[in-house]
């Protein structure tokens, strides 16, 4: 199982992940966002955007919003832009 142990905003809407199979990459935040649904409305805030944190090994934030790190890992590895390398 695939799970997050590093990440740090990199602008607005964007966070630079790193896996625990090695791979690394950005990813931008900024579809979701445009969701605008409630869960997703207060990352639309930089500074509220740049609490996210490692809970379990899922991408997550305070008001409980959370990814799977396998999700994003898969997700990542399919988007020609934004392809994991390994670090």
């Amino acid at each position: 199982m695939i799970k997050l142990v590093r990440l740090a905003a990199v602008g607005d809407d964007a966070l630079q992940l790193v896996f625990s199979d090695g791979a690394a990459a950005f990813w931008s935040a900024a579809d979701l966002i445009a969701r605008d649904t409630v869960m997703t409305r207060p990352l639309s805030d930089p500074d509220y955007f740049a609490r996210a944190i490692i809970e379990g090994g899922a991408l997550a934030w305070p008001n409980g919003f959370e990814l799977s790190a396998d999700s994003l890992h898969r997700r990542l590895s399919l988007t020609d832009e934004q392809a994991l390398s390994a670090t």
